[in-house]
């Protein structure tokens, strides 16, 4: 006779929705185990004052000043014993100081005076009398007329040179010419950019005419006189 199974009481009627369940809970603690935090375990306190004393101060380098030694005792002065002298002590004759009534009194007259001697060179802007340049001896401010009657002299025989102008040379020439004591004009300097320009500004002064040699104290003197003379193309 063979047995008959109970559907009640078969353990294999629900096994595939057992398995289901199981790995539906196996996968649950494997998610739950990734996603599980752990935190380390920290204090209530402010780290920011803990503060680490680093600091680590320079001892300053000493330095040994030999002092001066004290001063000496102050010694009490010695005590002066005064002796007797017996003996008669000649006095000093004195010279009198005062002048005799008789005595010759020595006059101005025989005193010599010594002249000093006026540098032979004064300068223009120094001098006390202007050497007086021809048709300005009727002005009254001299120095003026000079300078204004040397521009017009400059303007009048001013010639820019050919070779000058062809290179294209410009610049300013300084001058400097002396008035000696017979009105005549000597040692000229210049100094300029080229020597072309030096050459004309030389042959400008060299036409300069005889002038009244300037005065110091009723004497006639050398006096020098710079001028600037300036050569600009159009």
């Amino acid at each position: 006779m063979e047995p008959k199974k109970n559907q009640n009481v078969d353990i294999n009627r629900n096994r595939n929705l057992y398995f289901l369940l199981s790995l539906l809970l196996v996968l649950a603690i494997t998610l739950m185990a990734f996603e599980w935090k752990t935190y380390d375990k920290t204090y209530d306190y402010d780290i920011s004052m803990n503060i680490s004393d680093d600091l680590v101060e320079d001892v300053p380098i000493t330095i040994h000043i030999k002092t001066p030694p004290p001063p000496p005792p102050i010694q009490a002065p010695p005590i002066i014993e005064i002796i007797e002298d017996d003996e008669e002590v000649m006095e000093t004759e004195m010279a009198s100081t005062e002048t005799d009534q008789n005595e010759e009194v020595l006059q101005v007259t025989d005193v010599e005076v010594m002249e000093v001697d006026e540098p032979e060179t004064i300068p223009f802007i120094s001098i006390e009398e202007v050497p007086v340049f021809p048709g300005c001896e009727k002005e009254k401010d001299k120095r003026a007329c000079f300078q204004e009657m040397m521009m017009k002299h400059i303007k009048k025989h001013f010639r820019y040179p050919e070779i000058a102008q062809e290179m294209g040379i410009e610049g300013r020439v300084s001058t400097m010419f002396v008035i000696e004591k017979d009105g005549t004009i000597g040692e000229i300097q210049m100094r300029g950019p080229d020597k072309t320009l030096e050459a004309e500004a030389k042959r400008i002064l060299d036409k300069l005419p005889k002038m009244t040699p300037g005065k110091q104290r009723d004497r006639s003197v050398r006096v020098p006189f710079s001028i600037p003379i300036t050569f600009q193309l159009q």
